[in-house]
């Protein structure tokens, strides 16, 4: 049903122009708003940990924002479909042009900040050459996402789903196998996918958030450097991509690889934390992500 329905969207927007396609897809949003309380609650409780100072109808404001803004995800990947053109700055292009040139591959970690999909397409325009395999979590009964997928394989990325409710070690193993080839590996390092998969907790907006270890774990045994990568929509179908410098996880021992692993997840979530400040509406998390009444600095 989903995939019928977005697939009659782009079709109507084809005709008409893309302003349809705004319209009802923020007509969908603002339903979401209405009939999914709890949702909004979640949005809400987030946005008061991000502006204390501010009051509930602020907070439920920022909510409506972040609500509407999820729509542009779906606008610029019609967009860039039908052959628009997504302009875009690119700030530390150059650290993966080198780690690229050395042959040292890396870790590209994404997050659900901005519009992942469109910056992995760009992302492959922009450095043609680039071996890149995107290590993605599914879901069932998403068939939105998996356009998302098929689409993004045909732009030449390597796509290694990962099943919400059965992964396979394999996955890891492949993706370790890429990065020790000199290829690059994207993944989110904000989304549990999977009940066991192994979390390391993080201090963010004064709160406790629990992060996967995956990616960080994978830098560590690969020795690749891990990039944080950041995509803003700037303007109409205008963004800004940024990475960071190479950061490289390693430990003295076996028993300082826990601490090495912190170490990375909470520079990620400081990093995250200075995105979020710049562009707060642009955090597309739409279920808890703070653990309550966690206020402290977490302890493992």
């Amino acid at each position: 049903m989903q995939r019928i329905f977005y697939q009659c969207l782009t079709v109507m927007a084809c005709i008409v122009g893309p302003w349809f396609f705004v319209l009802l897809s923020r007509c969908v949003a603002a339903g979401y708003f209405l009939f999914f309380p709890a949702r909004v609650m979640i949005g809400v409780r987030f946005y008061h940990a991000l502006f204390p100072d501010r009051g509930t109808r602020f907070h439920l404001g920022c909510t409506w924002r972040q609500f509407q803004n999820f729509t542009s995800l779906f606008l610029d990947r019609f967009l860039l479909q039908t052959g628009r053109t997504i302009d875009y700055t690119f700030a530390g292009r150059e650290h993966l042009l080198a780690a690229l040139k050395q042959g040292s591959g890396g870790i590209i970690l994404m997050s659900h900040m901005g519009n992942w999909e469109i910056a992995a397409h760009l992302l492959r325009r922009s450095i043609s050459d680039l071996p890149l395999m995107l290590l993605m979590g599914t879901r069932a009964k998403d068939e939105i996402e998996r356009l998302q997928k098929k689409d993004l394989a045909a732009s030449g990325i390597r796509i290694l789903a990962v099943d919400q409710a059965a992964g396979s070690p394999f996955s890891l193993v492949e993706a370790l196998s890429f990065l020790r080839g000199g290829g690059f590996v994207s993944l989110a390092g904000d989304t549990i996918w999977q009940a066991e998969e192994r979390t390391v907790a993080v201090e963010f907006l004064g709160h406790t958030a629990r992060l996967p270890e995956t990616a960080h774990t994978l830098a560590m045994v690969s020795g690749a450097p891990l990039f944080i990568f950041f995509a803003s929509r700037k303007d109409r179908s205008q963004y800004h991509f940024s990475v960071s410098a190479p950061i490289v996880v390693q430990a003295a021992s076996r028993q300082a690889r826990g601490e090495a692993i912190r170490r990375s997840a909470q520079a990620y979530a400081d990093r995250m934390q200075s995105q979020l400040r710049a562009s707060p509406f642009e955090w597309y998390h739409f279920e808890r992500f703070l653990e309550p009444g966690s206020p402290n600095r977490p302890t493992d």
